[in-house]
């Protein structure tokens, strides 16, 4: 179901505080693919999709970035 709402992009500090992961853990789940990628908001800074964010809190166990093409 579209929404009209633009989606947010998600500081370091904000998804860690959401899903509880240490900084470490979360990095460590991007480069396993268990967890979403950053998207590039400037040179030197990153943050992640509020709807991908979401989609691994429904499911962390089961996440998988192959799962989700779009993101």
């Amino acid at each position: 179901m579209p929404t009209d709402t633009p989606d947010r992009i998600l500081r370091l500090n904000a998804v860690l505080d959401r899903t509880g992961l240490s900084r470490s853990t979360l990095y460590r789940k991007v480069q396993t693919g268990t967890f979403p990628k950053q998207v590039r908001i400037a040179t030197r800074c990153t943050g992640w999709r509020e709807s991908a964010v979401n989609d691994w809190m429904r499911n962390p166990m089961f996440y998988s970035v192959a799962d989700h093409p779009r993101l």
